[in-house]
C-alpha cells in the first residue's frame, strides 16, 4: 500500500479493477479545502488514457510489473512466438499485445511487459527504431515533385507497405520509427 505522496511519473497502480500506470499527476493545495492530487492514468490493456483526481493522502494499491527481453522466432495459428533471452523459455503472444507486428521480422527482440503478480502479458514494445529492406517499390521519377505529397509507396521485408521517398529503391535499408 502506497499513499498518494509516493506518486511518480511511471508507477504503475490497480485502480478500479485495472491496471494503470501514472502519465502525470499534480499535487494541488487550493486556498479553501483539503488538498488532492490531478491525475492522468493510462490503462495497461486497453491504451485508453483518463483524467482522475485523488484526494491527498489516499491509499492505493503498488502494482508490480516486471519487463523482460524476448525475440520473435515465428507466427502460427496460436500467435507470435516469442523466445525469452534469459532462460529460452517459449510463449505465444497474441497480435492484440504487440504494438506493430507488421514490423517485426525473425531474430528480432522485443520487451514483453507482464504483471508480476500473475505472470500475464500486458502489452510489448519493440525497440525505438528498426532497420528493415525495401523489398519492392517503382523508381522515382527525377522531377516528379509537382504532387504535394513527393512520396511513393514501398513493400518491406516483413510484408508491411509504407510511404517512402522518392530517392528510396529496392535494395535500400531503411530506419522506421515503431511509435508511429
Amino acid at each position: 500500500m502506497a499513499s498518494t505522496t509516493d506518486f511518480k511519473n511511471g508507477l504503475c497502480i490497480e485502480y478500479n479493477n485495472a491496471l494503470y500506470t501514472i502519465v502525470q499527476f499534480q499535487h494541488v493545495k487550493p486556498g479553501k479545502g483539503p488538498a488532492f492530487v490531478r491525475t492522468k492514468l493510462k490503462n495497461l490493456t486497453t491504451g485508453k488514457v483518463i483524467d482522475n483526481t485523488f484526494n491527498s493522502g489516499v491509499k492505493i494499491n503498488i502494482a508490480r510489473i516486471e519487463r523482460r527481453q524476448y525475440q520473435f522466432l515465428y507466427k502460427d495459428d496460436m500467435g507470435y512466438n516469442l523466445m525469452n533471452l534469459e532462460n529460452y523459455e517459449q510463449i505465444p503472444l497474441q497480435e492484440d499485445l504487440l504494438n506493430t507486428p507488421e514490423l517485426m521480422k525473425d531474430g528480432q527482440e522485443l520487451d514483453v511487459v507482464f504483471h508480476a503478480d500473475t505472470e500475464t502479458p500486458l502489452y510489448s514494445e519493440l525497440p525505438p527504431f528498426v532497420v528493415l529492406e525495401v523489398t519492392y517499390t517503382e523508381p522515382g521519377l527525377r522531377g516528379d515533385t509537382t504532387s504535394s505529397s513527393s512520396s511513393k509507396p514501398a513493400t518491406l521485408e516483413t510484408g508491411a507497405k509504407i510511404q517512402v521517398p522518392l530517392f528510396i529503391n529496392t535494395g535500400d535499408k531503411i530506419k522506421i520509427d515503431t511509435k508511429f
